[in-house]
């Protein structure tokens, strides 16, 4: 029972350290963006990030089975590829506040994903609401401002984002009860995330001057993404998974855009309006209700 206990308070521990600092990425991504393309920033951090799992985990281990390499590679497209891509790019056109209460969203997609694919139970009514809540705010939150003038495009991008992290949050629980350890799933994942990366890389270019990396800021932003928020935080993230559960875990998920909002406003010096605060409410508010009232009875 202690050893239970203690299991669980190490993962409630690893969620708030992992969240705290996943809150802070899109503050670092955005600073980055003035010197980098978002694909420059995508590669170098997971570049980063593998090299780093390597060292803390030089241990070589061939595939079980095809099925388990193929989630492997699933998980790497979605959740490193796709979803940070387009929370990249959403960055360039929209706040970092706005992306970062949006993709709070993943949650959502996650349980209505499990329910289509069957994976999971159907959502009662106060999932719906809860969501309806969220989607409204989302909106409020795009405008941001007194004109009440939107930026669709890169809030959409953002909204696309979330959609990915379900698509991997559900193939991460089929891997997390496989047996894996934490640190040679999460260098798997950063593996096949790089080798998908690698056709926009020829697409677009690779363009990175050793003087702008080596400039103090930006390479302290990019060790902290690719040594913190990478390597470090996506090994904690997939215990915490194990510790806790999907459904717990997925509560500290919404303390990403407190995070975001506090950071954005101290560092970067965003606006928040009073239209973009009441958006951040519903946000939130919907995510905690369609947690407490979204499971069937």
């Amino acid at each position: 029972m202690n050893i239970f206990n203690n299991i669980k308070v190490a993962g409630h521990i690893a969620a708030i350290c992992t969240i705290l600092v996943w809150g802070i990425t899109f503050i670092s991504t955005k600073i980055l963006l003035a010197a980098f393309t978002p694909l420059e920033i995508l590669l170098l951090r997971f570049g980063i990030g593998w090299v780093v799992l390597c060292l803390l985990c030089p241990r070589f281990s061939w595939p079980n089975n095809l099925r388990d390499e193929a989630l492997f590679a699933a998980a790497g497209l979605s959740g490193v590829t796709l979803y940070f891509l387009l929370e990249n790019v959403a960055l360039t056109y929209t706040f970092a506040t706005n992306v970062g209460v949006i993709v709070t969203a993943a949650p959502f997609f996650t349980a209505l994903l499990a329910w289509l694919l069957h994976t999971g139970e159907k959502p009662a009514p106060g999932f719906f609401v809860g969501f309806l809540l969220s989607m409204a705010g989302i909106l409020l939150v795009s405008h941001n401002g007194a004109s009440f003038q939107l930026s669709p495009f890169g809030d959409i991008l953002a909204l696309m984002a979330a959609m990915a992290w379900a698509v991997y949050s559900l193939i991460t629980r089929k891997l997390a009860v496989a047996g894996h350890g934490s640190l040679q799933t999460t260098r798997r994942i950063f593996f096949y995330g790089l080798i998908f990366m690698l056709p926009f890389v020829i697409h677009e270019g690779f363009h990175v001057e050793i003087g702008e990396l080596v400039e103090p800021t930006n390479l302290l932003n990019m060790l902290f993404l690719g040594m913190g928020a990478s390597a470090i935080c996506f090994a904690t993230w997939t215990f915490t998974l194990r510790a806790l559960g999907a459904v717990a875990a997925s509560m500290y998920i919404y303390l990403v855009p407190v995070v975001t909002i506090v950071t954005a406003a101290i560092i970067l010096h965003e606006p928040l309006t009073f239209t973009a605060f009441a958006g951040i409410c519903l946000v939130i508010t919907g995510l905690v209700i369609a947690q407490k009232m979204g499971q069937s009875r």
